[in-house]
């Protein structure tokens, strides 16, 4: 078998970042000798210290340099010294919108042994799909402020959309849907109020199922109604397509269904591969608990799976797999980070 090399940028971050993102790549340096897969890996500094140390989010050449890559792995990014809104847009925005990567894509899936806040959900009842817009919709940064500071003051933020947008998207989301068991899939979204942006979305959705992907049942749910089904009969979903700003709201639920941030991964991703896509874990960086030993990596060590898969190396994602639902049962809040490492490699 031919030997198979990545180049992979690493940002491991602020708080728990660096010691998760360690145990992702102990599992990664594993299952890729077991699979003949050779990685470089380069380590950059951007997170909320850096930016604190410097005064540098995220320059234009750190971008140019960032696309020599074939992947990114970011570990988390964010102090509470630093204000809101300057790290989420200089770098996780920026990253994004400058490499393209128009796909968020979040499993939520509840593993063997972890508990859901929702009475009598087992593992056959919560695993499905969520594809966010990750390009567009509210957070473009489409709008502004006038007269600030007095009583007329006006503050406007615009859900815009292109068609382009839309189509990549939802097709992205069928092409999923079209190899998952139940082909089924569920455009969410607020047609009755949203008129303008969600008649595209509807007619984008409705035209490109019928015509490229007649085998995929096609379902429809208004944002508030979908949330109130991911409690309730989350059994219901199996992939979902939705806007940035609604995508971004219905994860967190995700999330938390799934056992909590601790057990959620997540892709930005480039499908065209025309510039690296970004694996992260979703939950932050913690800093209450950073360097105590007490981080989950489960999420971390997901988000590694996500990314093999998406390179292509599914049997070294499926060694993960295996390994997860062997670990998930084990009591995870009564382990440590490094029990939790340790009975994950011992597993694969």
């Amino acid at each position: 078998m031919a030997n198979k090399s990545y180049k992979i940028a690493v940002i491991p971050g602020d708080g728990i970042g660096p010691e998760v993102t360690n145990v992702a790549f102990e599992v990664l340096q594993k299952v890729a000798k077991r699979h003949n897969v050779t990685y470089l890996e380069r380590v950059f500094p951007f997170g909320g210290e850096h930016y604190l140390r410097t005064g540098e989010v995220l320059s234009n050449d750190s971008i140019t340099e960032l696309k020599k890559y074939d992947v990114i792995y970011l570990g988390a990014v964010g102090s509470p010294k630093v204000k809101p809104g300057i790290l989420e847009k200089g770098i996780l925005l920026n990253i994004r919108f400058s490499l393209d990567q128009y796909i968020n894509l979040r499993p939520v899936k509840l593993y063997p042994g972890v508990e859901t806040p929702i009475k009598d959900k087992t593992t056959a009842d919560i695993d499905f799909v969520v594809v966010r817009e990750n390009s567009g919709g509210l957070y473009s940064g489409i709008g502004g402020i006038m007269m600030k500071g007095t009583q007329d003051e006006i503050a406007i933020n615009s859900k815009v959309y292109n068609y382009k947008q839309v189509a990549r998207c939802v097709r992205y989301a069928f092409e999923i849907a079209k190899n998952r068991p139940r082909k089924l899939i569920a455009l969410i979204g607020k047609t009755n109020v949203l008129t303008y942006v969600f008649d595209l979305w509807e007619r984008v959705y409705n035209e490109i199922g019928s015509t490229e992907f007649p085998e995929v049942k096609r379902e429809y749910y208004h944002v508030d109604a979908a949330c109130m089904h991911m409690i309730k009969n989350p059994e219901k979903f199996d992939v979902m397509v939705t806007t940035n700003m609604f995508g971004d709201i219905i994860t967190d639920i995700g999330a938390v269904i799934q056992g909590g941030m601790g057990m959620a991964a997540s892709g930005n991703l480039n499908p065209c591969r025309t510039a690296p896509s970004m694996f992260e874990p979703v939950h932050g960086s913690a800093p209450d608990i950073a360097g105590q030993n007490k981080a989950n990596p489960i999420a971390a060590i997901m988000t590694m799976k996500m990314m093999l898969e998406f390179l292509g190396e599914k049997s070294a994602g499926n060694d993960i797999e295996r390994a997860l639902n062997v670990v998930t049962p084990m009591n995870l809040e009564r382990m440590t980070t490094k029990d939790i490492t340790k009975a994950i490699l011992e597993n694969i």
